[in-house]
Formats: C-alpha cells, structure tokens, sequence
C-alpha cells in the first residue's frame, strides 16, 4: 500500500470525539514530504491515498495532508477524492490570485481546505473567505495575540481548530475561547484531581485488572473471575462470537472460550473489554491502546525476542494513567504485573523498550529516533499499516 513512513494524528471536535486525522508521511530521501516541496511526491501519495481507500487509514473520518504551493497550483494530477479530504495550505504559500483560482477549482473537485499557520490579514481576507478550516498554532501565539485572533477570526464562516495543544490546561483555555476543532497530544495526559481515589467504577476495572494479570490463576480460576462480572462475561462472549475470530461453532460458555482461544488470548481481550468500558473518555484513547498494543506485539514478534502477550500489554497499558486520570506509577502498583513491563512503561528500559519506543515515535512521526530503535524501515511501516487496520476492527466490535 505504502512504502514510507506514514502516521495519524487524530483531530477531535468540543466533545473530544474524533472528526478526523491529519497523515504524516515521508518520503524515500528521508524527509518530510510536507516540507521539502516536492510536488510529485505529494501527489502520488495523496492519489495513493485515494486509490487504496483513505477508509483503512481513517475510517469514515476526514484525512488532512499538508501540501505546498506547487501542489495546489498544478493539480490537475489529483484524483477527486472518495471521502472526506482536506488539503492543508502551509503558512509559506503566498495568498495571490493563482493560489484562490485553484483553490477553487479544488474545491469544486471536491476537496476541503484548511490554511495552516495563516495569520489574520488583507493579503489572507480572500482565501480565509474560501477556506473551511483555518489551523493556528497555539504555541506560537500568546494568550492576548490567541484572544484577539480567535474574535477577528469568528467574523468569517470557517470552523478554527487549535493544533499543538500538548496539555489539559492548554485544551480548557482554547475550550473557553471557543475553538471547534483540537490537535495534539492532550488525549493522553491523565486529567489528575485533588481526590486522588478511583471513582467506583474505574476502582472495578482496576481490580478486575489485577484479577486478570494473575499469571498463576489455572483456567477454572481465569473462568471464575470473568463468570463474576456478567456484563463482561456477555461482551466477551459476544466479542469471541464475532466475526474477528471467525469460530467454526458459536462458543457459549466462557469455559468454552478458555480451551478454545486460550488462557493468553482470554485474559488479553478481557482486558481490553474492561477497558474499553470505562465511562467519560474518548472512544479513540481506546484506540490508540489497541493500536500500540499491536504494534509492540507486531514488533516483538518481528524481533524474535520477548513474549508477545507482554509486549501487547506494554502497548495496552500505556494509556491507562489516561484512561484512569491517576498516574502510572501508582496504577501499575495496584497490578502484579512483570518487572520487564514496569521497566518499559515507567522507565522506558528493558528488553521491550525498543518495541514501545519505536510505536510511540512513529505514533508522532519522529522519524528519526525510529532508526535508533534498530528495525527496519519495511518492518514498521507493515507493523503499523497492519496495527492500524486490526485497532480500527477490534474497536469497532469493542464499542458495538
């Protein structure tokens, strides 16, 4: 499908529910694409895109790709896209006749478009009035510039999405000024409280957890403890049911499922049940858990080195301070889980770091540190291409 480093980002609206991702690629010399303008390049991936079916990469959802000046000027070459497409204009692209006529033969073509890092002034007005989307960087802008660029901005008919929006505190304030769309890695920050207990229900998954992560727990154990909680025992059967396993014979018992997948698998996808359940976060953190979980599987698979089961839960496991608004050190004290998994979340060391630190870089397109981890370029793009379709699959029959 591809055969270079590509990454999504994802994009969320008010509610933190996904609207979109942006792609981040790179091309064979090493470079981002995005930034070196080289027309071509850009082109036969956003027709790669299309042709392939932007749906394994984004599902339903829009795709954002950065382009250069020459793109939008010549593109002629660019395919009408099959499903929502936005086309990103860089802060460099001079906003002059020949740039709007395009812009609006893209759109007519089909096209969306979003001005990334444009400032608010005359020589922009024309293109702001045509765009759909306009990004502004939050980090390079104070909060007075911020405030005063978001009001002048709300006098024309485009949605304003904040990008770099690295922490909690910076995604309320840009909540309060009334941005519609939000980027950046906020998602995964624990929104931590002064009452450090666990709500009830998150207490019940972490207790169901350590249940679940007792390796010296036989399979008439393993059946007990998932037999307690009915709504899990009916999810995980109904799960097991689906069309992911593609079973011969519809398995009816959780005993069942114990001889028949295995007490490894069980208890992997009890957890990611357990998980997916909880209340109040965004359905793509669960994604992205599912998607790290098998990329370290993938990559320690690739390896020949490490069990697999670890490094699934290495990569599952690190949203959970997230996912639990509590941080890590304290949630894994409450599981009897291996040093070696400790070792890679919390210290980002041991046998399995390579495997979580190569998923985490490519997850923000640090391409660079990528080499340092010691695979392949061809081993973590198939990696990630096939731990992006298995996350978007598993999700979809964890949330139904």
């Amino acid at each position: 499908m591809f055969e270079s480093y590509l990454a999504r980002q994802p994009i969320f609206d008010v509610n933190e529910q996904l609207i979109g991702y942006e792609l981040l690629y790179r091309n064979d010399h090493g470079e981002k694409s995005t930034s070196d303008g080289e027309q071509a390049t850009t082109e036969v991936f956003i027709n790669s895109c299309i042709d392939a079916g932007l749906a394994k990469l984004v599902g339903h959802h829009q795709a954002f790709i950065n382009v250069t000046r020459d793109v939008i000027i010549n593109h002629e070459q660019l395919l009408p896209p099959n499903q929502p497409l936005v086309l990103e204009l860089l802060e460099n692209v001079v906003a002059d006749d020949e740039v709007s006529t395009a812009v609006k033969s893209l759109i007519n073509k089909g096209y969306s478009i979003a001005l990334d890092g444009f400032g608010f002034d005359n020589k922009h007005r024309g293109l702001i009035q045509l765009a759909h989307i306009v990004k502004i960087d939050i980090l390079n802008i104070n909060a007075g510039e911020l405030t005063k660029l978001v009001a002048s901005l709300r006098s024309f008919p485009v949605k304003l999405l904040a990008e770099k929006v690295e922490t909690i505190a910076q995604y309320d304030h840009c909540r309060k000024l009334g941005f519609d769309y939000y980027q950046g890695r906020f998602l995964y920050k624990p929104r931590i409280m002064r009452d450090r207990r666990l709500p009830a229900n998150k207490l019940h998954v972490m207790q169901l957890l350590a249940e679940l992560q007792k390796n010296d727990a036989d399979a008439k154990e393993l059946e007990k403890i998932i037999e307690q909680d009915v709504a899990l025992s009916y999810k995980l059967l109904r799960f097991i049911n689906s069309a992911t396993f593609s079973l011969r014979r519809k398995i009816e018992s959780i005993r069942q499922a114990v001889v028949i997948i295995g007490q490894d698998e069980t208890r992997k996808w009890a957890s990611m049940i357990s998980l997916s359940g909880i209340e109040g976060k965004s359905s793509e953190l669960i994604r992205v858990a599912l998607l790290r979980a098998k990329m370290c599987e993938l990559l320690t698979e690739a390896s020949g080195q490490g069990n697999q089961g670890s490094a699934f839960m290495i990569g599952l496991f690190s949203t959970l301070d997230a996912l639990m608004d509590t941080p890590l050190n304290e949630l894994l004290s409450m599981l009897p889980i291996s040093d070696d998994i400790k070792d890679a979340l919390l210290y980002h060391r041991g046998s399995y770091n390579n495997a979580l630190n190569c998923t985490l870089c490519y997850e923000k397109g640090d391409w660079k540190s990528i080499e340092d981890t010691g695979f392949s370029d061809a081993t973590v793009i198939a990696c990630y291409l096939q731990a992006v379709e298995w996350s978007n699959e598993s999700s979809i029959q964890l949330v139904a």
